[in-house]
């Protein structure tokens, strides 16, 4: 667009845009017409193969008679099939095989549907946007109904059977409001997830909960083993330290090494620290962490120690008493630490649960709650299957 005036090249950006949605909407318009006559064709066949006999032909193998046509409308992908023709028999035995009976959606508008949903959309606005992109706007109590179809998925998510080869197990508790009869309630997700030798990762399960614990979390974890996740190669599990679930793990996991997540730890910590000093004492303190080996932490931490033990001696004391947990992770690989000293993957895997449902404020139920959770570990354990892990070495 050399030599055209400012003036002109904008006339000609929007012509071509428009042209480019014109030429779309053509095609749209003529991949409904195509899929039609398509659909029309094959059920033409379909009830021909089923009589016995092609229309208006004789036939010795005849076993059966047409009955005309009904119409219908379809909802597809490339938008509303409107008056789609359906052959009909006189004994009412055929049935289309391009549908299925009383569907009045394909599968891939349904998840359309559901994927709308899972992304935050309103039942009530799913309609209005396939109003926008297919020409049908299905109601907001179908939209929910078509939800409710993750109830089964969810069912088999907790009930499958488990793989036993991770070697490191990451365990932790997601609050989350869910409305109940006399207004919000909290309710606590427990969350499993699993890191492989060669770096591979998964959200392998996660439970609603009243709390945290001691029975809800041996709850989890004996429903984990039952299915399979014995921990056989089981070298560390990641927590945050709460009581009930250390209690939990001598029960089901007693021969494992347990690691304490530092952000939690370091929480802790800041709590007992003037908000001046925050900085400086946090800073000294992911020091510890960020050495290159288990002997230069220790040192890093003496020093931390001797700089702050007698301005904050609690803060100090948090720390210490737990150090030798929270130095586990030094036994392996130095590209698997930053995975296995927190519990960060969890708390990543439930900012997209947190954003989906900030424009509700809450969970209409445990169902609904479990639907958008699945829904969006099920599409985090499908991105994380799709990266390449790294091999490693473990450290004997």
């Amino acid at each position: 667009m050399t030599g055209l005036s400012r003036f002109e090249r904008e006339a000609l950006s929007e012509w071509r845009a428009e042209m480019a949605l014109y030429v779309q909407g053509d095609m749209t318009a003529g991949a409904r017409e195509q899929l039609k006559w398509i659909m029309e064709r094959t059920m033409d066949t379909e009830i021909s193969k089923q009589l016995g006999a092609a229309r208006w032909a004789r036939s010795s193998f005849r076993c059966g008679w047409r009955n005309g046509y009904r119409q219908r409308d379809l909802t597809t992908e490339f938008g509303l099939l409107r008056g789609l023709r359906v052959p009909r028999s006189r004994n009412g035995s055929y049935r289309p095989q391009v549908f299925a009976r009383y569907q009045r959606r394909q599968p891939l508008v349904n998840q359309l549907m559901l994927e709308m949903f899972v992304a935050g959309v309103a039942t009530r606005r799913v309609g209005e946007v396939l109003q926008a992109l297919l020409g049908d706007m299905p109601s907001a109590s179908t939209v929910s109904r078509v939800a409710k179809e993750l109830d089964q998925r969810v069912q088999q998510f907790h009930h499958r059977l488990l793989e036993d080869h991770w070697r490191f197990l990451l365990l932790d508790g997601v609050a989350m409001s869910i409305k109940g009869a006399s207004g919000l309630r909290k309710r606590v997700v427990l969350v499993a997830c699993g890191i492989g030798e060669n770096g591979e990762k998964q959200v392998v399960d996660f439970f609603l909960a009243d709390g945290e614990s001691e029975a809800e979390w041996t709850a989890f974890l004996e429903s984990l083993y039952r299915r399979g996740l014995e921990g056989k190669a089981l070298q560390v599990i990641i927590t945050d330290g709460a009581p009930g679930l250390a209690a939990a793990l001598q029960m089901v996991y007693p021969y494992a090494k347990q690691q304490r997540c530092w952000v939690h730890k370091l929480r802790n910590v800041a709590n007992y620290v003037r908000k001046a000093d925050q900085q400086e004492v946090l800073a000294g303190a992911r020091a510890i962490y960020l050495a290159d080996n288990r002997r230069e932490g220790i040192i890093a931490f003496r020093d931390w120690r001797q700089r702050w033990g007698k301005v904050y001696p609690k803060a100090v004391g948090c720390l210490e008493k737990d150090l030798d947990a929270l130095l586990v992770f030094f036994d392996h690989p130095a590209q698997l630490r930053p995975k296995i000293r927190t519990t960060n993957m969890i708390e990543r895997a439930f900012v997209e649960v947190r954003r989906r449902t900030r424009p509700m404020c809450a969970f209409t139920n445990d169902s609904s709650c479990e639907r958008i959770i699945y829904a969006l570990i099920a599409h985090l354990n499908a991105q994380w299957s799709r990266k390449p892990s790294r091999q490693t070495t473990h450290n004997s």
